[in-house]
């Protein structure tokens, strides 16, 4: 307490004196500041320090186990009715396969957070389901939907297909985090970013699917099948 406020406390009465010295006391006693959580007890997002090297492991087989998944949306391209023929290859089919195909890796991003902290390995293990999808999907045309393919179809099947199937999962991972899985657990609003990255994987998943059907139309692409 400041020496002139000390004086002019004693000069008072006994009572106020005493009154005024405690208020000066509790007046200059500095509290500590609460110390709050950086994040709600049910939030999701990443907690601090590395993954253990069996969790990368686990990622990466997750991905790839999660990528077969997205087969389920190939096989919506078989409908026989007129308008889900036409429109499914095009709308439907990209918007399923690139929602499904990463589903590893919601789990992953779930289970073990640490381990996907970098949004490039997140990136890299969607492209690693993609190429998984892509994989099967080929093994299904060139055994089931063609029969005697050639050659040039099977390098075809397995080339192009599977580079498409990579590049957008990859795109669809440079926006995939643990806001995406807030969101799907209704804590907080879709990420933009997430959003748009994903549309525009299936737009360019769709824009393939139509050219190579207007060139397969067009003669331009004839496997000889």
């Amino acid at each position: 307490m400041p020496p002139a406020q000390a004086r002019s406390c004693e000069a008072s009465s006994p009572a106020a004196a005493s009154a005024c010295l405690e208020a000066s006391a509790r007046s200059q006693r500095v509290e500590p500041p609460a110390i709050e959580s950086e994040h709600p007890a049910d939030s999701t997002r990443t907690p601090p320090g590395g993954a253990p090297a069996y969790q990368y492991v686990l990622a990466v087989l997750l991905a790839i186990i999660g990528g077969l998944l997205g087969i389920v949306g190939a096989f919506f391209q078989e409908a026989q009715t007129t308008l889900t023929y036409v429109l499914l290859p095009f709308i439907g089919a990209p918007l399923i396969e690139e929602a499904l195909k990463p589903s590893g890796i919601y789990l992953a991003l779930l289970w073990w957070p640490r381990a996907l902290r970098s949004q490039l390995f997140t990136a890299i293990l969607c492209a690693l389901s993609g190429l998984a999808f892509g994989i099967i999907e080929s093994l299904v045309y060139v055994t089931l939907y063609v029969d005697n393919p050639s050659d040039e179809f099977i390098v075809f099947r397995f080339s192009v297909p599977l580079g498409l199937h990579a590049a957008c999962s990859y795109l669809f991972g440079l926006g995939l985090n643990q806001r995406v899985i807030d969101w799907a657990a209704g804590r907080e609003r879709l990420p933009r970013a997430s959003r748009n990255l994903y549309i525009a994987a299936a737009v360019i998943h769709g824009t393939y699917n139509l050219t190579t059907v207007i060139l397969a139309i067009t003669g331009v692409i004839d496997f000889g099948d």
